[in-house]
């Protein structure tokens, strides 16, 4: 790889790479010297069927050569047919299409002020999100997340967002007040540090909602389209939110981004109040309805769920073994994270020296997102690397080194 080239014309907004990939198959990535790696990574929760699945490519060649992309002046079929697929697996409402999670969480906000200015006798327009959480990049997005490490630089960011604690259904209660529009959360944060929202606290949130008349918001971009077990992360609860923004997994590697909105509140959008370019052209809803025919066809939803619960048994023998290094495991389905007691470049580093890929997150969090097609075999192997380079940490430093 030739770093200074990829310097010399790339904006510096991600690190110096650390290797140039060049092909996918499966679990497996492969850099321009050869070397295999297993991808735990997934594209970052994209990648849910793995790379170059052969049915998902094949629908993709076939809608190029048909028609890539039109306008949204116009019907597309593909469209409809997706819009339809999701309702049936969401319930009731009706869709919108983008082209990514930020852009989608976008579409959240201005839902919620859409429902705020409409309210009477005072028009709301505060949305309630939790501290530990991330909803994307975009200045919308970015003010809805309260880390400094993304907002640093960007100041002043939009008013109208107030922070409570994840999980703790108190201070979102308390903190409602007669601005309140919505209430947007993760059912799991990935950015965060793989933090999962209990039963309790969704049942509870809904129940806030209705009871304050305001919209219940779901940010399911990372836990979504099969990772936690669930289609979405939080149907495991029951909860019927009022919006939820979908991108990531739901193209298996197309960038396509959806909304659903329920369907008392989707007439709220009326004709010129929102648009998109690119959103749901052809080419990116087939890519959808390929990744949907393939998490049924090959059970893959049953899959992360049964894959994510031996994959979590051998990462609970690791906390057993390593107290002093990790501090618990966390997550679900396939969507799980190591508590680290130090810096988890770290260990990212050692386990992509070894052949294993995956990335960190908030408060010291090695993520593990693995395709759901993912094998037992790949798992143990996973694991294997991760032992491996726990050992070597374990052996040449001490714990003081990395806290």
């Amino acid at each position: 790889m030739n770093l200074a080239r990829h310097q010399s014309v790339l904006v510096g907004n991600y690190a110096p790479p650390s290797l140039e990939v060049v092909r996918g198959k499966g679990s497996k990535l492969w850099d321009s010297s050869g070397k295999e790696y297993l991808d735990f990574t997934s594209g970052i929760a994209v990648n849910n069927l793995g790379h170059c699945h052969p049915t998902w490519v094949k629908r993709l060649q076939q809608q190029a050569d048909s028609l890539v992309h039109c306008s949204n002046l116009f019907s597309i079929p593909e469209q409809v047919l997706l819009a339809e697929r999701l309702v049936d697996k969401i319930g009731p409402g009706k869709v919108l299409f983008c082209n990514s999670g930020a852009e989608a969480n976008e579409v959240l906000l201005k839902f919620s002020r859409l429902f705020g200015n409409q309210a009477h006798p005072e028009k709301k327009s505060e949305i309630l999100v939790a501290s530990n959480g991330f909803h994307g990049r975009t200045l919308g997005a970015l003010s809805a997340t309260e880390s400094i490490k993304y907002r640093n630089g960007f100041e002043p960011l939009l008013p109208g967002f107030r922070f409570c604690q994840y999980n703790d259904l108190q201070d979102f209660k308390k903190s409602i007040n007669q601005t309140t529009a919505a209430i947007l959360i993760e059912s799991i944060q990935g950015e965060g540090g793989v933090h999962e929202a209990t039963d309790e606290f969704l049942i509870g949130i809904e129940r806030i909602c209705q009871e304050h008349r305001i919209l219940f918001l779901m940010d399911e971009v990372q836990a979504g389209i099969g990772r936690t077990g669930e289609f979405l992360g939080f149907q495991k609860s029951g909860i019927h939110p009022h919006g939820i923004a979908m991108a990531k997994g739901l193209g298996g590697g197309f960038p396509i981004g959806a909304v659903w909105l329920a369907e008392e509140y989707a007439s709220l959008f009326t004709p010129g109040s929102h648009g998109t370019t690119y959103g749901g052209s052809p080419l990116a809803c087939s890519s959808a309805l390929a990744v949907l025919d393939i998490l049924e066809s090959e059970n893959l939803i049953d899959l992360a769920r049964t894959r994510g619960n031996f994959f979590q048994r051998g990462l609970n023998e690791l906390v057993a073994q390593f107290p002093q290094l990790i501090l618990e495991s966390r997550g679900r389905g396939l969507m799980l994270g190591l508590g680290l007691s130090f810096d988890p470049g770290i260990l990212v580093s050692k386990l992509r020296e070894n052949g294993l890929l995956t990335v960190g997150a908030g408060g010291n969090t090695l993520r593990l997102l693995p395709p759901l097609n993912v094998s037992e075999s790949e798992i143990n192997e996973a694991l294997r690397i991760l032992l491996l380079c726990l050992n070597e940490i374990s052996d040449h430093s001490n714990h003081e080194t990395f806290s």
